[in-house]
């Protein structure tokens, strides 16, 4: 009975995030979007500010990703994700704060992009308190709301690799963990991506069943302690469940029919 309880609460509460989402995003939309840009993928943003000097897109503002990303993930970010209760206070007075005085000192944009754009003039924007709420938690959830609507087929693992995120993401979808540990210097790495890994049949069944991780040893470490017992083979792939335990090891490269008889064995029943 406490158990079921248990999970009741769990269920009104992420229903209730979800809702203050969806209102959130309908206020930026309502608000915010008129300025602000759609998704742009962070590859184009990058070539366009730090390659060709925004020359690419002439953005005089940060579009609605590079606002999530400055809040949640940038080296100013907003707060402490371990308590996101806090973090959404802070949040909601850092918007309080920037939207009644844009000063562009009390940015949390990236410096060297913050010349580009042109000089945000104060705006009654007639947000209530209630509405500052429900676009702090758009932002703070911008990310993984995306990601469910917008899976990645590879995720390539970077230092400031999160593991309990994508934990948490693979237990929301069901899915298991497959860690592809490969180096620029595999040849058989390159043959497996381009005569396996890279067909469409392949890909939707990793796509099905599974948060498909690629680590280029050469650049940073397994995670999920995988380094232990593994001996720098290229490729290996690990077959985890969504706690981020270890089920199954598979050493080597492989044709198209056997890899997708492990997919097979380690998917969820």
């Amino acid at each position: 009975m406490i158990k079921k309880g248990i999970l009741l609460i769990s269920i009104i509460f992420i229903s209730t995030l979800n809702a203050n989402y969806e209102k959130g995003q309908e206020i930026f939309l309502k608000k915010c979007s008129s300025c602000h840009g759609k998704f742009i993928d962070m590859k184009t943003l990058k070539t366009n500010f730090f390659e060709k000097k925004n020359k690419l897109l002439n953005l005089a503002t940060p579009t609605v990703n590079m606002l999530a990303y400055a809040i949640m993930d940038s080296p100013k970010h907003i707060g402490d994700k371990e308590d996101p209760e806090m973090q959404q206070v802070e949040i909601e007075e850092f918007l309080n704060s920037y939207l009644t005085n844009p000063d562009i000192n009390n940015s949390i944009c990236e410096p060297s992009i913050i010349k580009y754009y042109d000089k945000k003039e104060s705006v009654d924007y007639k947000l209530s308190d209630e509405d500052i709420s429900n676009l702090a938690i758009y932002f703070m959830e911008y990310k993984k709301q995306r990601l469910k609507k917008n899976p990645k087929k590879v995720r390539i693992l970077s230092n400031n690799f999160d593991e309990e995120e994508l934990l948490t993401e693979a237990r929301e979808s069901n899915k298991k963990v497959l860690v592809y540990a490969t180096s620029k210097t595999c040849h058989f790495c390159k043959k497996m991506d381009k005569e396996v890994l890279s067909l469409n049949d392949v890909e939707d069944e990793i796509q099905k069943d599974f948060i498909f991780l690629k680590v280029d040893i050469e650049d940073v470490a397994l995670p999920f302690n995988l380094k232990k017992g593994y001996r720098g083979m290229t490729p290996t792939f690990f077959a985890l469940n969504n706690n981020g335990e270890l089920e199954n090891k598979y050493p080597g490269s492989w044709n198209k029919k056997d890899f997708l008889l492990i997919l097979k064995e380690n998917k969820n029943k």
